[in-house]
């Protein structure tokens, strides 16, 4: 059976890309869209009353498989989740230019940090940028309409990523934990590992059991050192160096530092000891 989080298939539609892997009454040829909103939730089915698997970040491109009753079925071109989202998250698709490189920033109704916000926006939003103005000495990158943001807080898609993820990882220290979570605003283990990576220019699958059966090369604990990950069973950490680690937990409920040790002790008792360990990439 096809995982129903990577694969775009129902009893009645599928992806036209699944024909003869799955039985569906039709296949459809998905059309592109992109998210509008700052974050929004994916889910498993089109219900609200529905918990999250994942979020959508502005700028994030889907593919989109149907359009029902203020609902859109589609699959996300980063990292494949497929699920549902509000069809009023969606607009077309745009050249962008820019990504917040923050934990969060504000979008302000023109160049100057004592205006009105329009909203605030995470880490990994991507945005069109179609100008610039300093005000008061900071400058500004501006939008087509004349909002704003603060210029040090976006860098250019051309830009050379980050060098360290566990540098991106540490800025989300004390960030809510959110099941499903994938922004500044509240964010999930395995979400944490897979924004910071991509920040550094390294794709990661989303929930952690995808993390701990593709990502990388397995590790001896004795082996580990900084940027390696420890994974137990639906949880995963980074570790900062060879005893420290960040990881978004529940315990805390956020983003937090501990030590290995201190981790396997407290944790053993419900979710047993660490499963495996794995080196996002491998030695060249």
């Amino acid at each position: 059976m096809l995982d129903r989080r990577l694969n775009a298939f129902r009893s009645d539609l599928a992806d036209i890309a699944l024909k003869g892997q799955v039985e569906a009454e039709c296949f459809v040829t998905p059309e592109p869209a992109m998210v509008t909103l700052p974050v929004v939730a994916l889910r498993p089915k089109p219900d609200l009353n529905v918990g999250i698997d994942t979020e959508l970040l502005m700028g994030e491109e889907v593919q989109v498989f149907e359009r029902k009753n203020g609902w859109a079925w589609v699959q996300a071109v980063d990292d494949g989740y497929v699920g549902y989202l509000p069809e009023e998250t969606l607009g077309p698709v745009a050249a962008t230019t820019h990504v917040v490189t923050v934990p969060r920033t504000f979008v302000y109704s023109g160049p100057d940090l004592r205006f009105p916000t329009r909203m605030a926006l995470s880490m990994g939003s991507r945005l069109t940028i179609s100008g610039e103005a300093e005000t008061r000495g900071t400058r500004y990158l501006l939008l087509s309409d004349g909002d704003a943001l603060v210029a040090p807080h976006l860098s250019p898609i051309s830009d050379p990523p980050v060098p360290d993820y566990v540098t991106v990882a540490g800025l989300f220290l004390e960030t809510p934990y959110l099941w499903g979570g994938k922004s500044g605003f509240g964010i999930d283990c395995s979400g944490l590992v897979q924004l910071a990576m991509r920040m550094a220019g390294q794709e990661a699958p989303r929930d952690s059991d995808m993390q701990a059966s593709g990502l990388g090369v397995p590790v001896e604990r004795a082996e580990l050192r900084r940027g390696d990950l420890v994974f137990w069973k639906g949880h995963v950490a980074i570790m900062e160096d060879e005893t420290t680690m960040i990881h978004a937990n529940g315990n805390t409920m956020s983003v937090a530092r501990e030590t290995l040790e201190a981790a396997i002790e407290r944790i053993g008792w419900l979710y047993g000891t660490p499963t495996s360990y794995r080196r996002p990439v491998a030695e060249t």
